[in-house]
């Protein structure tokens, strides 16, 4: 006799097909910010895993991270330009919190538009996950504490009112941008691990893995302990390692940085069929060990990794080469690639 299935373990998503009016503050919260992965009455391209695989350049992704993380940092300098001071910082956690959101909100508009342009990988044998019926509530508040508490500590951690827009290392920059990704996924990949390979850790880190098919809305679909290493702990790891290298690291280049990594988090859970490595300054480094990250790397760690995995990195491959944890792609391999009719990322 097999055991009884843990009704909280259900990835059963109806709540959309239900009547609207058995929808609670939750529910609509997704409806009124627009934010499904997918529209119900659109069709969504499915193709054979030979089919060949949009590439998208990494120009066209720097250009939109750069161009909407900059803006806050632009409305700021205006500020202190006019005002002749800096806002302090309670004013620039609601600044940079409201732009946290508006900027991921926006990220999710377009990869569901890319969705129903592209598809998705393994789409010929599953669709995607939604948000599962047991968890509409639990998605909406991670994604609420995610967008909240990560400018928060920035701000905390980093933010100096004395120091205006004007202020940031701009020649440090390129360099903080690449290595932030790389030393960020040094810690993740240890952390991610250890969760996989011990009993008392993967206790945490199980709920993550139900969806075999992500989406971006299930990025942070975990237990508590795990969203709080994966919202602060992390980050702030990385923010420490890079002072302790002797980076400037003001609060205007974390920002930066965490916006490259949101970019790439969401990106990474979309399963969209396109071959796409998360932008970085030091990407033609990583390509020449073969150690980039695409999609389909994160998507095949969900889809056939468990217990014991592979492809434990999120920004990159660069730790999964070095300690041997490497999964063969199947869609994305080289010769299955369009490089010629390139898919670049649209910026609206």
């Amino acid at each position: 006799m097999t055991a009884e299935r843990n009704p909280k373990d259900s990835m059963k998503s109806t709540w959309r097909q239900q009547a609207r009016s058995e929808w609670t503050l939750a529910h609509w919260f997704y409806e009124l910010l627009g934010i499904h992965p997918e529209h119900l009455d659109a069709n969504v391209p499915v193709h054979v895993k030979e089919d060949a695989v949009p590439y998208v350049p990494d120009w066209s992704m720097h250009r939109w991270v750069l161009t909407h993380s900059v803006i806050p940092i632009i409305l700021q300098h205006a500020y202190v330009q006019y005002t002749g001071h800096n806002i302090g910082a309670i004013g620039a956690f609601i600044l940079y919190s409201i732009a946290f959101k508006a900027i991921a909100i926006h990220e999710l508009h377009v990869l569901r538009r890319l969705g129903h342009t592209y598809g998705f990988l393994d789409g010929d044998k599953h669709a995607r996950d939604g948000v599962p019926d047991i968890g509409v509530a639990k998605v909406v508040r991670s994604l609420l504490s995610t967008s909240t508490f990560r400018p928060m500590f920035t701000v905390f951690f980093a933010y100096r009112t004395a120091q205006a827009p004007s202020s940031m290392s701009f020649a440090w920059l390129p360099l903080e941008i690449g290595l932030y990704g790389i030393i960020l996924d040094f810690w993740f990949y240890w952390y991610h691990r250890v969760m996989h390979d011990f009993d008392g850790l993967w206790k945490y880190h199980r709920t993550h893995h139900l969806t075999k098919h992500p989406n971006p809305l299930l990025t942070l679909y975990a237990d508590t302990e795990q969203e709080f290493f994966d919202i602060a702990g992390i980050p702030m790891m990385t923010f420490f390692t890079m002072k302790f290298m002797g980076m400037p690291m003001g609060f205007y280049e974390w920002w930066i940085c965490h916006q490259y990594v949101v970019f790439a988090e969401l990106a990474g859970h979309s399963g969209l069929r396109v071959h796409a490595s998360p932008p970085s300054t030091l990407s033609w480094l990583l390509r020449w060990f073969d150690a980039e990250l695409v999609i389909e790397d994160h998507d095949l760690h969900h889809r056939k990794g468990w217990k014991k995995s592979h492809n434990y990195g999120k920004q990159t491959r660069l730790w999964d080469r070095v300690f041997g944890t490497c999964c063969d792609r199947i869609e994305s391999v080289q010769g299955n690639v369009d490089y010629v009719n390139q898919s670049p990322m649209p910026l609206y």
